[in-house]
């Protein structure tokens, strides 16, 4: 087993659901990196060398991910709070931002008519 990003990873893992594990890397962006690096999609963890552990780990630290990648969205919201537009105002109230249907939507009304969260008052 070896260190990358945090992660303890383990041996018996293939190498791209692995990348996955990381905040930031989702499976089409795991796919590129095995097919930049020519792994096959279902090389084991155990499987990579030195030298492909030593890329993998360069690749990473190019990527904007985990704790850096967290802060970033965190200001993108601040942000949009601070200028108060309405997609601040979808985040702070658990709805929807990017204009997903809300009216026939039974998961939506389940989170507007959830009653242990107390909803923000929007101040005009």
């Amino acid at each position: 087993m070896f260190r990358l990003q945090w992660h303890v990873i383990p041996d018996n893992k293939s190498v791209r659901i692995w990348l996955t594990y990381v905040y930031g890397i989702w499976l089409s962006t795991s796919k590129k990196i095995c097919e930049k690096y020519k792994f096959s999609l279902e090389k084991k963890v155990s499987d990579l060398t030195e030298e492909e552990q030593k890329m993998l780990s360069d690749e990473l630290k190019e990527m904007l991910l985990e704790n850096d990648l967290r802060r970033e969205i965190a200001g993108h919201i601040k942000r949009l709070k601070e200028i108060k537009c309405y997609r601040w105002m979808r985040h702070n109230l658990w709805l929807p931002v990017r204009g997903q249907n809300t009216r026939k939507r039974w998961k939506t009304a389940k989170k507007l008519l959830w009653r242990s969260r107390v909803r923000p008052v929007l101040k005009k």
